[in-house]
């Protein structure tokens, strides 16, 4: 296919909104006009923070990658907190020079004697990723504080039950299921869902609490990197062993009875650009 004789060469630094701004290469007047450039020659662009892109010209679709905030861990032998949502395609139709606006989720909160909070949603264009689900809890007297549906559904506290995935429904699905407590005395929580597996169930009072879901491994990048993998759940005191966070940044939970929140890699990365082409990734920011 024949091109204009410029190309994207080099990316600026990002400026205090995330903006991306980009640098042209004037044409070589010593080269044929109607020379073909390598449509596979890409330029990565790296996101910390929401902000915006400019499409540029000749690019007409892109790739994307969007994966939301995960959801905080549960206190007191509680669930771990479900990974956010992924969302990954190719074919997004984009129009040259219009500006996108990026949003980067955060990660849900995690607090004494409550439920964790649910990770925010990260959006581009029309594909939103939704945040992960806060884990299970419990109250100081020991009620169940109940687990939350998102992404990745958080896991039960050691009495409840995991919530739900994939909330609001996609296809393909955006994450799993949280797994469930087993409701006895010195039990642990069940572990928060990842991209592509549940939470694990506690196995019993004594022994293991549940671990994260694995998460999902992307390309996208030019590198095999695995995102959104659940929280590890708190254990009971030390008599039963906290959960580890799943594949793709899930903590683990605490043997002091905390589940972890999910944790995504702190970059936002990368708007990847070549003549004919976009690919777009959208992380969360990491979650402690």
């Amino acid at each position: 296919m024949g091109i204009k004789l410029y190309s994207i060469q080099g990316i600026s630094a990002m400026s205090a909104n995330g903006a991306v701004r980009y640098a042209r290469v004037n044409p070589d007047t010593n080269r044929n006009p109607n020379w073909n450039f390598n449509p596979l020659r890409t330029v990565v662009v790296t996101f910390k923070q929401s902000g915006s892109w400019v499409c540029p010209t000749g690019v007409t679709e892109v790739e994307y990658l969007v994966v939301a905030g995960g959801g905080g861990g549960g206190s007191r032998t509680g669930g771990g907190g479900g990974a956010g949502g992924f969302r990954t395609g190719t074919g997004l139709a984009v129009t040259a020079g219009n500006t996108y606006t990026i949003t980067v989720g955060a990660g849900g909160t995690v607090s004494a004697l409550a439920a964790g909070g649910n990770g925010s949603s990260s959006i581009f264009e029309t594909i939103t990723s939704t945040g992960g689900g806060g884990g299970g809890g419990t109250t100081s007297g020991g009620g169940d504080l109940v687990a939350k549906a998102g992404g990745s559904g958080g896991g039960g506290s050691y009495k409840g039950t995991g919530a739900s995935g994939n909330t609001p429904s996609t296809t393909p699905s955006q994450g799993n299921n949280g797994g469930n407590g087993v409701n006895q005395a010195s039990a642990g929580g069940g572990g928060g869902g990842g991209a592509s597996a549940v939470g694990a169930n506690c196995s019993a009072p004594g022994t293991s609490a549940g671990n994260g879901g694995n998460g999902t491994a992307s390309s996208i990048t030019g590198a095999s990197v695995t995102y959104s993998g659940g929280g590890g759940a708190g254990g009971y005191d030390g008599t039963t062993t906290a959960g580890t966070g799943g594949s793709g940044g899930g903590g683990n939970g605490s043997n002091s009875g905390a589940g972890s929140a999910e944790q995504q890699i702190l970059e936002v990365e990368a708007v990847v650009v070549s003549l004919h082409q976009v690919q777009l990734v959208v992380l969360a920011v990491l979650v402690l």
